[in-house]
Order: C-alpha cells, then structure tokens, then sequence
C-alpha cells in the first residue's frame, strides 16, 4: 500500500502542479492544454475497441470544433459543433474500409464523453471566478478519489460494483464522499466570493458525481478487457484513468456554479 501510494504520488504531484500551471493562465494556454489531453483521451478510448472501427479523425475534428466553440462562443456554440459532430462524423465512417453502427457509436461516445466534458472545463474556466471554480473542481476530485482509495483500503468490506470494479467499497465511497465535501469547503473559506452554503452544495455535487465519472470508465474497461487505457501516467494508467472522474465533475460544476451564482 506504501509503495502504490508513493508512486500516486510521484506521479500525481507533478501533473497536478503543471494543470494548476494552465488554469492560472486560463485563456488561449488553458484551451490548447485541454485539447492535448482530450485528443489523448480519444485515442485511448478508440484504442479500447478497434473492433469497432471508430472514425479517428471525426472524433478529433470533432474535439477540437468543440473546446473552440467553448472558447470563442458559449454553450449554444458548443451545441451546435456537437450537433454538426453526428453527420460530419457519419460522412467520414463512409470513408473507410470498415465502419457501420459500431464505429459511429464508439466515435459519438467519445466526442460525447470526454469532448463535451472538456468544452464544459473551457466555459466553467471563464466564468467570473472560473480560475477558482476549477481548482475547487480539482480538489473535490481529487482529494475525495483519495479519501475514496485510502479509506476503502483501511475499512472497506462490502464491494460498491463487484462486477464492474472489485476494489470499489461502499465504505471508501463514504469517506470519499465526506472527503470531497470537506475539500471543496476548505477550499472555499480563502474564496471570499463563494459561500459556506454554496461550498457545500458544490462539494457535493462533486462528490456525487465523481464516482459515477469512475464507474463508468471502469465499466468501459472492463467491457473492453483492457486492464489500463494507456501509459501517459506510467504504472497508474492513461488519461482516461486519472481523468474519468473530472469529465463528469467539471460538467456538474459548471451548472451548479451557474445556479447558485
């Protein structure tokens, strides 16, 4: 547990500090940044099913037509990329040797996942308090995936989702659930735009959802039968694997930080 935990952090320490480097200089750095890491994510996932015969240059045209609409339009923008995104990604499957409704699902899902999410990352970073926003989204995250990991290793017993991540307790969701709660609002009282109230609220909302964001990548991989999706993060993974969570996160911040604002 020792060691695993030493290489998290090793590993996770300096990714961290270079992402927290491009959402302070937000703007054009933080859009280009994102965009290297969504077109990574995309391979990964395509990689997952070549079965499936994704179209890779739909779903990266797609992408990035999306994290540009975010930055220089707003959500109607981003909507309607995503919408051009089906028969554009429909006329490139043609191209190919091989293709049919399996290579327009697996590349949708794709642009639909981790494009859309990563739009979301775009539009929640410029907000007025986006800057922050965004490293309240991180902490949660973060800090309740490893609320989640530690204390499911020292108390969980009874398994959260047996058949699509074994090591997943209902005792380490709690802890993490609390985890990322406490995250957020700690967080918050150096943020004096943001509430005790509303630190609350958001920190849930995070918490909520980031397990669901774990899952699903989980459920994908397992579907798959691939035990990692790459090796951007050495032993502990891909992309995907330290961002599953956050595609989903950032998503629910942006609306939550909208409604209570």
């Amino acid at each position: 547990m020792r060691s695993d935990l030493g290489q998290r952090i090793l590993i996770g320490v300096p990714a961290v500090a270079l992402a927290l480097f491009f959402v302070i200089v937000g703007g054009a750095p933080f859009t280009v940044f994102l965009t290297c890491f969504g077109l990574i994510s995309l391979h990964e996932l395509y990689s997952m099913y070549p079965q499936a015969h994704p179209s890779r240059l739909a779903g990266f045209v797609i992408l990035i037509g999306l994290l540009a609409a975010a930055a220089l339009g707003d959500r109607e923008q981003v909507l309607l990329v995503l919408a051009i995104g089906v028969p554009v990604t429909f006329l490139l499957v043609l191209l190919q040797p091989r293709g049919g409704a399996p290579a327009i699902a697996v590349t949708l899902l794709g642009v639909s996942w981790i494009g859309v999410a990563l739009a979301h990352a775009v539009l929640l970073r410029d907000l007025p308090d986006g800057r922050d926003l965004i490293i309240n989204v991180m902490v949660g995250t973060f800090v309740g995936d490893t609320g989640a990991y530690l204390g499911g290793r020292a108390f969980g017993h009874v398994r959260l989702a047996p058949s699509i991540s074994p090591n997943k307790t209902v005792e380490g969701l709690m802890i993490g659930f609390v985890a990322a709660v406490a995250g957020v609002w700690l967080a918050g009282l150096y943020e004096d735009w943001l509430s005790g109230t509303d630190a609350l609220i958001l920190g849930a909302a995070i918490a909520a959802v980031a397990p669901i964001g774990d899952l699903f990548e989980s459920y994908l991989k397992r579907d798959a039968g691939t035990k990692d999706t790459g090796t951007v993060f050495g032993a502990h993974g891909g992309a995907l694997d330290r961002l599953d969570a956050l595609f989903f996160t950032v998503v629910t911040a942006y609306y939550v930080a909208n409604a209570i604002s």
